[in-house]
């Protein structure tokens, strides 16, 4: 019955949800000279420098490492700009939260979906990329939806319980800021898993991140279908934090306009 109410709540407030949807997409890179492409631009000019510095300055040999790359850098760039974007989404906008009553689970959620609409977009430079790189494409790529829905569900969860206890204690926005400079070299995205040593494999196997990425790599790079086991723990996981999350969400945000 309680969960009929939050949906029913969000879906009265569906207008409200969307232009902040399109808000955030475009809003961005509002007042730039180049807009929306920056969307592409940012993610070809990481991997223009993961893509010189690891093959030929520190000799990774990985075959075909652009692509080993992108398909790992880009789901892992829409983690991290969602959570970095959402951490602080609920200070930010503290003075509409005074003025104006709204579910304000709508905050986060907005902010979540996006960058999950930015992904989608930017998602077209990697399959130009596998495509004219000669991996192409297998029947495998169907299974892509359903790792981008157990990201999302992960995303979104972090990002309410983030952004709930940013409004309580600021710090939390640089402690976040340290944590995803160590998680992108705790998830195997410049190099292969098999790569770290023995006794550091259970850092992988505990990171939903590099669970996923090893996914998506299975599927757009190997063409081999993914560890379904793996998947399949992350899956149900990931419905209990988003629970968890916006449990934490909603019992912090009876205090959110009085900190604010």
């Amino acid at each position: 019955m309680r969960l009929m109410k939050v949906f029913k709540e969000l879906y009265n407030y569906r207008e409200l949800l969307k232009t902040n949807i399109k808000k955030e997409v475009r809003g961005k890179y509002k007042g730039s000279w180049l807009g929306i492409i920056w969307t592409f631009l940012n993610p070809l000019l990481m991997l223009a420098v993961y893509a010189l510095v690891f093959p030929y300055i520190l000799r990774v040999k990985v075959e075909n490492y652009t692509i080993f790359m992108i398909v790992a850098l880009i789901p892992w760039n829409f983690f991290t700009t969602a959570i970095q974007s959402g951490t602080g989404s609920v200070v930010a906008n503290g003075n509409i939260l005074k003025k104006v009553y709204f579910p304000r689970e709508i905050i986060p959620i907005s902010i979540t979906t996006s960058q999950l609409v930015n992904f989608l977009i930017t998602c077209i430079i990697m399959f130009i990329f596998i495509l004219f790189s000669g991996v192409g494409f297998s029947i495998h790529i169907f299974l892509m939806p359903l790792l981008i829905l157990i990201q999302y569900i992960i995303t979104l969860a972090l990002t309410f319980i983030l952004s709930a206890l940013t409004v309580f204690v600021r710090d939390v926005d640089h402690f976040v800021s340290v944590a995803l400079t160590l998680g992108f070299y705790a998830t195997p995205i410049v190099y292969q898993a098999s790569m770290l040593p023995e006794k550091f494999q259970w850092i992988l196997k505990i990171n939903p991140l590099a669970q996923l990425i090893e996914a998506y790599r299975a599927i757009l790079y190997y063409h081999e279908l993914p560890n379904f086991v793996s998947i399949g723990i992350w899956g149900l996981l990931s419905v209990l934090f988003l629970i968890v999350g916006y449990i934490v969400f909603k019992n912090l945000e009876k205090s959110f306009v009085e900190e604010l």
